[in-house]
């Protein structure tokens, strides 16, 4: 499989929600789409210039949600049709299982297993343009703030809480990686980050961002993490 797939990801899930005009809304709508995946994990692999083999043919990814009938959908999805289309090929879902989610605290560590996605908009020539943010500048943490919030508030119809959020990263553990990701008739490249980091705040934001991802473009599998 190529190093650039979260496309092709993407577009498995959005197959697979059984429920057809959950799936529609989701795909055709403008706002956030409230979910995120992560990276495939190959246990047995090997690497090549321009793409990964699995030499049992074997992978695996998760996928999370805030939006409990979405996967549901996803899960009914997957078991009434196993058999799914995989770049060339077609490939068998073996099993789908629920995971146990971590007690939510208002201090947490997590790491990411999908990369964390910000960014900001600055003036060039005149003209307004998206930037990656990297995690040694404080817009970094300041954005993902805001967007996590925006995403509470739009998902339960407002936020009464602290806004604030405290997200310290382990500076050792930041790994950039650029992902490219494409769009209509042309290839979008995006700069991406790997971290461990510790996260204090209201639990209910910290639930969010688990549930649905931290950053940005979280439904073409950015900033899904776990407890570390």
């Amino acid at each position: 499989m190529p190093y650039n797939y979260n496309h092709v990801v993407s577009a498995i899930i959005y197959r697979r929600i059984a429920d057809l005009d959950l799936a529609s809304q989701l795909h055709g709508g403008k706002g956030f789409k409230f979910f995120t995946f992560s990276q495939l994990n190959i246990p047995r692999r090997k690497a090549f210039k321009n793409f990964l083999l699995s030499e049992d043919g074997r992978f695996y990814f998760f996928i999370s949600s805030p939006n409990v009938e979405l996967i549901k959908s996803l899960v009914e999805g997957f078991i009434d049709k196993p058999e799914i289309d995989f770049l060339r090929g077609r490939v068998n879902v073996e099993y789908v299982e629920f995971l146990k989610p971590p007690e939510f605290q208002r201090n947490m560590k997590f790491r990411t297993l999908s990369p964390i996605i910000v960014k900001t908009v600055k003036e060039e020539d005149g003209v307004l343009r998206q930037w990656d943010v990297n995690p040694n500048d404080l817009k970094f943490y300041e954005n993902l703030q805001k967007n996590l919030v925006r995403k509470y508030s739009e998902f339960h119809g407002g936020y009464d809480g602290d806004e604030y959020l405290r997200v310290i990263p382990y500076q050792r553990s930041i790994k950039r990686k650029r992902i490219m990701i494409p769009k209509e008739d042309a290839e979008t490249y995006h700069r991406a980050y790997h971290m461990k980091f510790r996260v204090e705040g209201d639990p209910r934001l910290i639930e969010f961002g688990y549930d649905c991802g931290f950053g940005e473009k979280n439904s073409m599998g950015f900033g899904m993490v776990v407890p570390s």
